[in-house]
């Protein structure tokens, strides 16, 4: 299957029968337009049978593409389909069976990265810089973004249909391995101009730096670093410089991992590329930068948070990998059980008052937080949100950045939102006195609001924000309840293994051979699947304080900790280490990861 444009007209060669379209206009002309009007100017449709598909779509609710219906009643072609949908977008279509690509286009993209994209180089301009390529489906243009980003090419896209293009990425990348972090310094270590720059980490000019910005090595390697983070679902990816060495690491679920380590000295290059892909300023090495990078990889939206940080030698990167194809921002998955999440909803549904979710940073309050807002974002709802920073878009919520270094923080920022008829209102996080206040007389003025704090559990938030200066009258008026979480990690299902704890891991839960009579207890082997680790993936364990009228009574008398511990467990709070040990019995975890990540009280 064929199709190229000639001088502005088009010419589809499909199965041996030859279809002129001569009067369609130039491609420039048809952007924009309706699909119908276009698959009327190549001859394809008549507007009698584009106006009966019209009928057809409005009848299924609107909710099917017009396309896919024409599609459907065999009225176009999938070729055909696509000439126009890239036309449509302002894109040539175009034929690549029989085009012979120089291998030095080929190299311009890495074999992992075309694969991984769906596109085939098929043009280089050197002097340009323009790199040409084609993709089979006209909604991954966001790919031409990423090229943009990820290699630092002006990038023109252009369609071809499908068949074509895996049979080119079958001829020009099946011989050709994934690119690894292996092979990619080796590269490095031979590259006569990086190797210029081993010893001179403080002396490097602007000029220089935006050289080093765009060295094909070094782009090369921090795209295998991100396509493969954000494949194996790290959260973080970190760049370190030390004093000999420079160390690359990911976080995965929870833990790090360090990969086989780049020579020292193209620190420089890698943070200044990062730089350059954030749009932050390379020649500023003295201060700290935060920005963000935006691809889309398979389909799916990601953002990396960049933060990087001056040390004693060089710039320490971390790139926070914000996927949203990763993230499900629904109560019933976060690993609450169903007493629990019955608890989450009464508290949530409250006209008023303050929800609290406590708990170490990296352990899922914002992932919690988002689900329960996600639940109550209804029409009838006006939520507005104070973040720092903002980590994931959520349609139908205000959501406002802070920049304390002008002065907008949660506190100055609470007041103002307060004027903007909020039903719902999310503080990032309770720092001081005033914002907690703030919050406080925002909940009693019939507003719900969620925030966070930095404490081990439940019942030892009281005597933090007791601590900050507020009032015990104004928590009992305001807080509904407190929920404190950890994220442990779920073991791999593929090598899942039964067995009998001995007596040192008893005691680290304090439990007595009697009392896991009848238990069963799993770890993971390690396989393929979770890269020999054992784990795959992470689940909330969650422990749930709701307010009576013990509780504030006990809060107003200024109770210590371990006495609201007590009263808060009568009205049947379990503890955290209590429902880690569900988690244990039911198969999810391990006994090391509950015995880590909580703590026993008494």
């Amino acid at each position: 299957m064929q199709a190229y444009w000639i001088i502005g007209s088009l010419r589809v060669i499909a199965m041996g029968k030859t279809k002129a379209f001569d009067k369609l206009p130039p491609v420039e002309q048809l952007r924009g337009r309706p699909l119908g009007r276009i698959l009327m100017k190549m001859g394809v449709l008549s507007r009698e049978k584009v106006h009966e598909c019209l009928e057809v779509q409005k009848q299924r609710g609107g909710n099917v593409r017009i396309g896919q219906i024409f599609l459907e009643l065999g009225l176009v072609s999938e070729t055909e389909l696509q000439i126009a949908l890239a036309a449509k977008r302002g894109m040539e279509y175009t034929s690549i069976d029989g085009l012979d690509i120089a291998a030095e286009t080929i190299e311009k993209v890495p074999a992992q990265m075309a694969k991984t994209y769906h596109i085939l180089p098929i043009g280089y301009n050197k002097e340009k810089n323009e790199l040409t390529v084609a993709l089979d489906n006209v909604d991954n243009f966001r790919a031409t973004d990423d090229l943009r980003t990820l290699m630092g090419f002006t990038v023109t896209a252009k369609m071809t249909d499908r068949d074509s293009l895996e049979a080119a990425l079958t001829k020009y990348y099946e011989t050709k391995q994934d690119d690894n972090i292996t092979e990619l310094i080796d590269e490095i270590q031979s590259d006569a101009f990086l190797a210029e720059f081993d010893g001179r980490n403080t002396s490097i000019d602007l000029d220089e730096l935006k050289e080093l910005s765009e060295s094909n090595p070094v782009k090369k390697l921090l795209n295998l670093v991100l396509l493969q983070a954000i494949r194996d679902k790290a959260s973080d990816i970190h760049f370190e410089p030390f004093e000999t060495e420079y160390k690359m690491r990911y976080r995965i679920d929870g833990v790090l991992y360090e990969m086989i380590p780049p020579p020292k000295y193209i620190a420089a290059a890698l943070s200044s590329r990062i730089k350059v892909m954030a749009s932050l300023d390379i020649a500023e090495r003295r201060l700290p930068q935060d920005g963000r990078i935006s691809l889309t990889v398979q389909g799916s939206p990601v953002d990396l948070r960049v933060s990087v940080l001056p040390t004693m030698f060089g710039e320490s990167v971390v790139l926070r990998v914000l996927d949203r194809s990763q993230v499900s921002f629904d109560l019933e998955k976060l690993g609450l059980r169903p007493n629990d999440i019955k608890t989450i909803r009464l508290l949530i549904n409250k006209p008023n008052g303050i929800v609290i979710v406590t708990g170490p940073t990296g352990c899922g309050k914002t992932t919690t937080l988002y689900s329960a807002l996600n639940e109550l974002n209804t029409i009838d709802s006006k939520i507005i949100t104070t973040e720092d920073p903002v980590e994931y878009d959520m349609d139908g919520m205000i959501q406002v950045q802070m920049k304390p270094d002008i002065g907008l923080t949660f506190a100055r920022c609470l007041r103002s939102i307060l004027r903007q008829d909020p039903d719902i209102i999310l503080v990032g996080e309770i720092r001081d006195l005033e914002t907690a206040e703030i919050a406080a007389q925002a909940s009693l003025t019939g507003h719900l609001v969620f925030t966070t704090l930095h404490t081990n559990d439940a019942p030892s938030t009281i005597a933090r924000l007791l601590d900050l200066g507020v009032e015990p009258f104004l928590l009992t008026a305001t807080i509904e309840g407190i929920v404190s979480q950890r994220l442990v990690r779920r073991i791999c299902a593929n090598c899942k293994t039964a067995f009998q704890p001995d007596e040192a891991q008893l005691k680290d839960l304090r439990l007595t051979v009697e009392e896991i009579k009848g238990k069963r207890f799993y770890y993971g082997r390690g396989c393929s699947k979770c890269n020999g680790t054992g784990y795959k993936g992470r689940v909330g364990i969650f422990e749930i304080m709701v307010f009576n009228d013990e509780i504030r009574e006990l809060v107003m008398n200024r109770a210590s900790t371990n006495v609201l511990r007590v009263a808060a467990q009568k009205t049947g709070m379990r503890q955290l280490r209590d429902n880690g040990l569900i988690a244990i019995y039911d198969g999810i975890t391990t006994i090391d990861e509950i015995s880590k990540e909580t703590m026993i009280e008494g």
